[in-house]
Formats: structure tokens, C-alpha cells, sequence
């Protein structure tokens, strides 16, 4: 981070009974912007981007339920219906509408859909890879009869269940984990999302802050019509975002960007699912423009 002015401030909001975590990155009298990350990951991650966004944004950065520092759900159940919850929740309470979001993928999926629900509370709205699997994956996972996707889901559930969070001796090797994870990254981008990413155990090791839970595929959801009825009704100017290394296709090619009333579909080079920091800098180039008046 390059960035000399002060960093963010951490915030709590309540959704569910679940206290959740947020970091504020000042500018109250900008038009706010919401930043929503991904699966498995933390709000940190749009350190970068907030950083170049600040000056003209008030920019809102939350961890999801059972992600950086935000409550882990008692009964290990993350529902897309919950996670839509604590987005209407947070621009409600801090009253944000019209508000513009800039979201990667579970964060993407989330957002689309509040967009949906509620079009006149959304200004812009930017996902990455957010649309969820591609169609092909979709309908493999819908040919399943639901006895054997709930019998899945017990199993995985079972898994997790005795599943301890993995323990990395240093943070040093929770760093190495990261950029496996990611070759793109760079050394010192892994560093820092692995700082912000693990808390420290009592025996000295370190620990991803995420609840092993989030990573169970849920054996059911909204269907795919009203999915699709949804992403119709989003009334803003709309950017989906894929990296052309990442397994999540291209919306304009598979006819997903078509069901959008005002969608662009933007593809980049050189990057994957996490083509905000593969590519930074073309990322803000891209981010920047869509954001002008």
C-alpha cells in the first residue's frame, strides 16, 4: 500500500442478531460506494481500490457473515437470503441509497440480486465474475434430483463439522498459501491479504478468519427464472467483469448479459476470477470510466 493518508476506520452493524464488521473509509460528503468481496475472503481485499477511489468516493468496505470480522452464523447455515439481509440491512441503516456497489463474486451474486429486489436504491453497480457458474455447471448441478443435492449437502455438512480450521505455524506460510492460491498476486499483495485474512490462536499459530461453513454449495436456491427476473429489473447502469483466465465464461457470449436492461460486458486480459488485483491498474482504468457521470 502506497497510500500515506490515514487508513479506515472499523464500524459494527447488526443483521440477523449476527454483529457484523465494516471499515469506513471517510469522505462522509462524497456519494457513498460500496466495495463486497468474495467467498472465503475479507473487505481488506479492496484495500487497493479503495485507496485510488477515496478522494472522490465515501467508500463502504463490509465483511460478509462469516467472513473477516463479522460474526460467524451459530448454526453454520449461509443462505443467499441472509447475505441479501445484511446488504439491505447496512445501506438502510446508513442510509446510502442511491448507492453505488462494486462487488466480486459472491459479493457480485449478492448484489445483482439486492439490485433486483430493490432497483431505485442502486446508482452503478460493477460485478465481478458475479453471476454465479457458468450456465453448463448450472444445469449439471440442477439435474440432480433434490434428495441426492440435500444428501450431498448432509455429507458436506457432516465434513465440515469435523473439519478444525487449518492451523499455519507462521504467517509466513499462511503467505505461501495465499499465492498458491493466486500465482498472479504479488508478494506484496499476498502479504497483505494474508495479514488482514488470518487472526492469531492461542497456541501462536494462525488461522484463516473465515467460518469453514461458507464453503458448503447450498442444496437449494432461488430458481433459475426468478434469478433471472431479478437481474431484469436492475435499472442502473451495469459493468460484468470476467477475467479471461478464469473458468466463469463470458456473459456476452453466453447469453447471460442479454437478460440486463443495461449491461457492458467488460473481459481482461491476463487475469482470473480475481482480475481486480491481476490487473489492477487496468481494473481502475476500466472502474474509473464507468463511473463518470
Amino acid at each position: 500500500m502506497t497510500d500515506s493518508m490515514p487508513g479506515p476506520t472499523s464500524h459494527t452493524y447488526f443483521s440477523q442478531r449476527l454483529r457484523l464488521h465494516y471499515v469506513d473509509w471517510g469522505n462522509a460528503g462524497k456519494p457513498p460506494l460500496l466495495l463486497l468481496h468474495g467467498g472465503r475472503d475479507h473487505c481488506r481485499n479492496w484495500d487497493w481500490t479503495a485507496a485510488a477511489l477515496r478522494n472522490d468516493w465515501h467508500i463502504i468496505a463490509p465483511d460478509l457473515r462469516g467472513h473477516g470480522d463479522s460474526q460467524w452464523s451459530p448454526d453454520g447455515s449461509y443462505t443467499m437470503a441472509g447475505y441479501i439481509y445484511d446488504l439491505a440491512q447496512l445501506i438502510h441503516q446508513q442510509r446510502l441509497a442511491p448507492v453505488t456497489i462494486i462487488a466480486h463474486s459472491l459479493g457480485g451474486n449478492i448484489a445483482l440480486r439486492y439490485a433486483g429486489i430493490y432497483p431505485d436504491t442502486v446508482a452503478r453497480l460493477a460485478a465481478i465474475e458475479g453471476l454465479g457458474p457458468p450456465p453448463r455447471i448450472l444445469a449439471d448441478r440442477g439435474a440432480k434430483p433434490i434428495a441426492l443435492r440435500m444428501d450431498d449437502w448432509i455429507g458436506e455438512q457432516r465434513g465440515l463439522a469435523g473439519r478444525m480450521p487449518r492451523r499455519y505455524a507462521s504467517i509466513e506460510d499462511a503467505f505461501r498459501r495465499m499465492q498458491e492460491e493466486n500465482p498472479h498476486l504479488s508478494a506484496e499483495q499476498a502479504r497483505h491479504l494474508t495479514a488482514q485474512g488470518v487472526n492469531q490462536n492461542e497456541d501462536g499459530t494462525y488461522s484463516w478468519k473465515f467460518d469453514n461453513y461458507v464453503r458448503a454449495w447450498p442444496p437449494y436456491d432461488m430458481s433459475s427464472r426468478d434469478i433471472k427476473d431479478l437481474w431484469s429489473r436492475i435499472d442502473s447502469p451495469t459493468l460484468l467483469l470476467y477475467g479471461k483466465e478464469s473458468q466463469s465464461g463470458n456473459p456476452a457470449e453466453d447469453g447471460r448479459a442479454a437478460l440486463f436492461r443495461h449491461a457492458t460486458v467488460v473481459g481482461i486480459d491476463k487475469a482470473g476470477h480475481w482480475l481486480h488485483h491481476d490487473r489492477l491498474d487496468e481494473f481502475l482504468r476500466i472502474i474509473r470510466e464507468f463511473l463518470k457521470d
